[in-house]
């Protein structure tokens, strides 16, 4: 195909200022149309440019406005991670979308470019065949470019207004961003928690990193982690906790005694429970139905936790699109636990965070950078 044609505008929407711009960029035609179908059949969406490599995605840029980018990993002549930073660069505010089969290798990579500024990822069916029964794979693809798509237009009119407003404006979005005043705050108590839950989904891998190493390593308390994520790339995940956090990190395991000072990733496809044994907590891992469209999810382990801790419960509710976690907080809440959620200005998608603060469940709604110093003040019995 050549990068004419390659970067044709496949359709005309209906209202075309108010539909969501996409590029999609892989080296597989078949895989490549299937995506930009999936996307121009959705309303309010359109596909600008659909091309084979890296080096035709940025030749497209130069003429095209995108919002999102939906960027696969191994391709010809430039790959997606060669091709990233350039596209960052080129056009100011775009979200790119990692997209790459279950691999290994792939969940690496997937997890360097989202260090190099990626929004997010998704794991594609390795074959059209794959593809065309992979209904619950519509459903995530199209959910995460249109909250993708719609944070490049929020981003861009942010930028622009405090572009010529000034910094002082700058400030007072910010301000405005971490509490909406709507939002009603719990009395913060100066508790002692037994046990941090952690749940994420979009933009999460970032937001752990910085969250697990403000907090540092002087308390014992175990860490439980849920992040929307599938098998293989969990694993990867866990290795660079370890690596941010200085403290253990692994993929929890069925029936698995839970150690202080260790933190637990929830694997791919597998709900991570907390289960009370005599005097000792153990993992228990499950293949329940997914809730709010996820497994892993938040909520079983926030319900279990809460279940075997009492009141000894912190919660840390990141960025993430959707509600997931907000029915288990409900829960920590009423048993006596606490709830802090990351303000809206920091989140890459303020859905999962959001959905709890609106809900009047938090203790404190803070920009990342405050979480992991509020969290290690509690677990270590100073001051809140």
């Amino acid at each position: 195909m050549s990068d004419r044609g390659a970067t044709a505008r496949l359709s005309q929407p209906t209202d075309p200022q108010d539909a969501i711009r996409v590029m999609v960029v892989d080296d597989a035609l078949v895989i490549r149309g299937m995506l930009s179908r999936m996307i121009e059949e959705e309303s309010g969406m359109s596909v600008i440019a659909s091309v084979g490599d890296g080096e035709r995605a940025l030749k497209s840029l130069e003429r095209h406005e995108v919002d999102v980018v939906v960027l696969d990993i191994e391709m010809p002549r430039m790959d997606g991670l060669t091709a990233l930073p350039k596209i960052i660069e080129m056009s100011p505010g775009v979200q790119v979308l990692m997209a790459s089969t279950l691999t290994l290798r792939n969940a690496k990579v997937s997890m360097q470019a989202m260090e190099l500024g990626a929004a997010d990822y998704i794991a594609k069916p390795s074959s059209s065949g794959e593809l065309r029964s992979a209904d619950e794979f519509r459903r995530e693809f199209l959910e995460k470019v249109r909250t993708l798509g719609r944070l490049a237009r929020r981003r861009r009119r942010t930028s622009g207004a405090t572009a010529t407003k000034g910094a002082a404006a700058t400030v007072s979005v910010a301000k405005t961003a971490s509490k909406p005043a709507s939002i009603t705050l719990r009395p913060l108590q100066n508790t002692k928690p037994d046990i941090i839950a952690i749940g994420s989904s979009t933009g999460g891998p970032q937001a752990l990193f910085k969250v697990l190493s403000a907090m540092g390593t002087e308390f014992r308390q175990p860490i439980l982690i849920t992040q929307h994520m599938p098998p293989t790339f969990t694993t990867i995940l866990a290795e660079h906790i370890q690596k941010a956090s200085g403290r253990p990190c692994k993929e929890g395991t069925d029936g698995e005694v839970i150690a202080p000072g260790t933190v637990y990733v929830a694997p791919g496809d597998y709900h991570m429970l907390v289960e009370s044994k005599g005097i000792s907590k153990t993992l228990k891992l499950t293949q329940d139905p997914p809730e709010n469209f996820c497994r892993p999810a938040a909520d079983p382990m926030f319900r279990s936790i809460s279940k075997a801790y009492g009141a000894r419960v912190l919660v840390v509710i990141l960025t993430g699109m959707g509600s997931d976690g907000k029915k288990g907080a409900e829960v920590v809440v009423q048993g006596g636990g606490q709830v802090v959620g990351q303000d809206e200005a920091s989140s890459v998608v303020w859905g999962m965070p959001g959905a709890v603060a609106n809900a009047g469940l938090c203790s404190a709604v803070l920009p990342l950078g405050e979480i992991g110093g509020l969290v290690k003040r509690l677990a270590t019995g100073g001051a809140a």
